[in-house]
């Protein structure tokens, strides 16, 4: 008898060391996150970086959010899930669905041409006839890449900046060649304004409100207008940085470059990316916008990401990246005083954003970092 409890009672041990062991290894899975954000608060601090929010979302999990920081280097607000950041050129991921979307409606086609968006500024370049809405937000119109982004950064007028765009000779055909742009962007701009609408109006009514992203807006005013944002800062030496003004330049070409949000309203976005508001982004739409269209081989040997990258493309306002097999949409953005990234596998339905109101390179190495071990994490738990 003594013997049979001695080893029920060894038994039971052994099965709560095991129990143990089970919950600890469970915890040590579900903390991964968690020492990714140390990892990225340490870069933050090491490059003396204002500010930063980031959201990782995976389905059938709550999203997990991240904030440091401040809205300006000198005092000012925390940064907490609410700030509004500049988004630069991740709003061109907003410009491709928002077309997605008047597509859908019919109110225009991937195929609506250059004169038709434009048609009192004649594009004179061999072959520009054939310039389409999906040539623009497809970055394959055939023109050198940041063609007249220094007009922009001159402060030229939206119609001017267009009208030189109008006379410059293209490199390739629409369609074959990426050429990344801002500047010709501007005709979406244009037509909305000449169609009694704006580019901000159609955001709002298609994407912002049906969404209920908030705090999300286009354009410098949208931004000031805001209970919290977050203050642009610039390099001025080695890990130091000032605190600059907003500049109204590149609002000018809104969809380029124009969207307003805080983490709350790309958590929102993730979610709406991943299917779970398919009344308002069909899973149609985003597949449509994110298939490969032109090949990107640069991308492949990006600083942060060398190495991770075996093949890269731009579809419709997205970045495709086969990592290892694993398809991952992504898109950057990168304005005076700001940096942002977007990345969502459609596979393991899974996203992530982060957000920075400094010019910092850090967003480079860390949004690699987070898809690194996230994708080891997935092998790991098969």
């Amino acid at each position: 008898m003594l013997n049979s409890l001695r080893f029920s009672l060894l038994g039971l041990t052994q099965f709560w060391l095991f129990a143990l062991l089970i919950v600890t290894a469970q915890g040590a899975s579900a903390d991964w996150l968690d020492d990714y954000a140390n990892y990225v608060q340490k870069e933050a601090s090491k490059y003396n970086v204002p500010g930063y929010a980031f959201v990782f979302y995976e389905q059938g999990e709550a999203p997990r959010v991240y904030v440091y920081g401040n809205t300006t280097k000198k005092g000012g607000q925390k940064v907490t899930k609410d700030t509004v950041f500049r988004l630069a050129s991740v709003s061109k991921t907003f410009t491709a669905l928002l077309s997605a979307k008047l597509v859908e409606k019919k109110q225009l086609s991937w195929e609506t041409s250059i004169s038709a968006l434009l048609p009192d500024i004649p594009f004179k370049g061999k072959g520009m006839g054939a310039l389409q809405l999906q040539h623009i937000v497809g970055q394959s119109s055939g023109f050198m890449p940041n063609a007249y982004d220094n007009l922009i950064e001159a402060d030229y007028s939206l119609e001017r900046v267009l009208k030189s765009l109008s006379e410059l000779e293209p490199l390739c055909v629409p369609g074959e060649c990426y050429t990344y742009q801002n500047a010709l962007f501007g005709a979406l701009e244009y037509y909305f304004s000449n169609n009694n609408t704006s580019y901000s109006r159609q955001l709002q009514a298609n994407l912002f409100s049906p969404l209920g992203m908030k705090t999300a807006s286009v354009g410098k005013g949208g931004l000031l207008a805001s209970d919290s944002w977050a203050h642009p800062h610039i390099a001025i030496a080695r890990n130091k940085w000032r605190e600059g003004q907003v500049e109204s330049n590149y609002y000018r070409f809104s969809p380029a470059a124009g969207v307003n949000a805080s983490i709350s309203d790309m958590t929102i976005y993730l979610q709406a990316l991943l299917g779970e508001f398919p009344t308002i982004i069909s899973e149609e739409m985003v597949d449509f916008v994110t298939t490969e269209r032109v090949k990107t081989k640069r991308e492949t040997y990006r600083r942060g990401w060398r190495g991770m990258i075996d093949d890269a493309h731009y579809g419709l306002g997205w970045r495709i990246y086969d990592l290892n097999g694993t398809k991952l949409n992504y898109h950057g953005g990168w304005v005076k005083g700001y940096r942002a990234d977007v990345a969502f596998s459609p596979e393991h339905k899974a996203g992530y954003v982060m957000l920075m109101n400094a010019e910092s390179n850090i967003i480079n190495s860390t949004t690699a970092e987070l898809w690194k071990r996230y994708l080891e994490k997935a092998d790991t738990d098969k």
